[in-house]
């Protein structure tokens, strides 16, 4: 159970928590004690970049076929209430490997990080990779970083043994230059020149990673992140519109005249295809019973994505830019074919996987996110969450609390019940305002002690100056709560 802070725990909040870590030891002694499972499992982790809610089969895109992807739900489970951390990309990425809020660290102030060479993830810091390291596992990233860039900072700074794939927030499929118009595409810490379609060489290289551990015995963990269907929105064959992205006036890796809904389906599709690769690869080494595998998005869908049933794409703290897809599979003991109400968020996926892996977070350093192996394993009811957020461009926050959420953007506050109300069209602020004023408070209480924002750090909307001034904060960094109006 994820609590606001110390002041706003209840006997309710008491008991609950008790009762899930009760079931987790349970599942645990459960997990150790299985003839079936003296071998801890695997981990394969599969991250997309920017893909809408909607945007598999699975989720209800009837425009594109991703049988491999709908194949991991077939096997086990479908969230229905999925949550990325951040609507971006590098302060997402920061809380999945690190099982906390992003905003406990400088690095997840960024959104995202762009052309900082001192900002990253320090490698002092545990992780996800790191904390299996201890218990016996093997671990390698293939594909997207976006956590800093070297010599300070890199996957193998961060607990990973073996890393191949670009350091930054985005490269063309074809050339693989990132930012900078350098090429940015690494085998360890090593630049190296690759000929191919980048989604085509991440799984080719996995099945490869896959293949190398099977034979080894040890457990391991796979990182499989690609960046698609992140932009330049080139598909296979589209050698032509990768060169057009090189001269002089393009556009260059936005891509801002290109793109189209058909692109983006064969996107989808060519990384459903090589995420096929690597189930095959497990079956094919009879690793595929006592595996883990995820399947989920840094956060919501870009301008071609779908995501509905919710408003709001990458970069808005509506459902749209928050709501992600979320798949598990665990055949040794997850049922399969259920979904799942439970709300769950990127940061719970680190003590998840430790408890499957029977190893320990750092007691200095305690994961905001909750284990969900209960939800995964047994018939327990939906635990009640309380998950909070910011976004500094255009002012963002948000809570969601049961099935509240309430939103601020710029001077606009909402309440919402996004169960009943998933498009986020009716305000109960008026109705609700004990709700409301509730929530507010809370959040408020959540963010003092978090980092505050600063007028550094990155955003897509406003830069440091015009966020400053919209604030009235030239003499201070730190960003003012939200008013409580119960306090006027």
């Amino acid at each position: 159970m994820l609590l606001a802070n110390r002041h706003s725990i209840t006997r309710r909040d008491l008991i609950r928590s008790a009762a899930t870590g009760m079931i987790s030891l349970a599942m645990r002694a459960d997990i150790m004690g299985s003839p079936s499972l003296a071998k801890p499992p695997n981990i394969v982790f599969i991250l997309a970049d920017d893909l809408g809610y909607a945007d598999v089969s699975c989720y209800g895109r009837p425009d594109l076929d991703t049988p491999n992807i709908d194949r991991i739900a077939k096997r086990g489970m479908r969230f229905l209430h999925g949550y990325a951390n951040s609507a971006v990309c590098s302060a997402t990425r920061t809380a999945l490997i690190t099982g906390r809020y992003q905003y406990r660290l400088r690095l997840g102030l960024e959104e995202p990080l762009a052309g900082n060479p001192n900002v990253g993830l320090p490698p002092e810091h545990p992780t996800l990779p790191s904390l299996l390291k201890k218990a016996g596992y093997s671990s390698t990233l293939v594909g997207k970083w976006h956590l800093g860039v070297l010599p300070k900072f890199g996957p193998l700074r961060s607990g990973y043994d073996h890393y191949y794939g670009f350091r930054g927030g985005a490269v063309d499929y074809f050339s693989h230059i990132g930012g900078q118009e350098r090429e940015d595409l690494w085998d360890d810490d090593v630049l190296i020149h690759q000929v191919g379609y980048l989604t085509a060489l991440l799984g080719s290289r996995a099945v490869d990673v896959v293949n190398t551990y099977a034979k080894s015995g040890q457990p391991f963990m796979v990182s499989l992140h690609f960046n698609a269907p992140h932009w330049p929105w080139e598909a296979p064959g589209d050698e032509a519109e990768s060169e057009r992205l090189q001269q002089p006036g393009s556009g260059g890796l936005h891509d801002f005249d290109g793109g189209s809904q058909k692109t983006y389906q064969r996107m989808i599709e060519e990384m459903d295809r090589q995420i096929g690769h690597v189930l095959q690869a497990l079956d094919a080494n009879g690793l595929t019973e006592n595996t883990i595998i995820i399947f989920t998005s840094d956060n919501g869908g870009e301008r071609f994505a779908d995501t509905w049933p919710f408003t709001g794409k990458k970069t808005e703290l509506l459902e749209g830019g928050l709501r992600i897809p979320t798949l598990i599979s665990w055949p040794a003991r997850i049922p399969q074919g259920r979904t799942s109400e439970q709300v769950a968020i990127s940061m719970d996926w680190m003590p998840t996987l430790l408890a499957a892996a029977s190893a320990e977070p750092d007691p200095s350093y305690p994961p905001d996110g909750m284990n969900l192996l209960p939800t995964l394993t047994q018939n327990v009811e939906p635990l009640s969450r309380k998950l909070f957020w910011r976004y500094k461009a255009n002012a963002q926050r948000a809570v969601r609390d049961g099935d509240y959420k309430f939103l601020k953007i710029l001077d606009n506050t909402f309440l919402f019940n996004v169960v009943e109300d998933p498009l986020e069209r009716a305000n109960l602020k008026d109705r609700q305002k004990d709700v409301y004023h509730r929530l507010v408070r809370e959040w408020n209480d959540w963010n003092a002690s978090m980092l505050p924002e600063i007028k550094e750090s990155f955003t897509h909307s406003f830069n440091g100056k015009e966020l400053a001034d919209h604030f009235g904060a030239k003499e201070s960094d730190q960003m003012p709560d939200i008013p409580d109006p119960s306090d006027d």
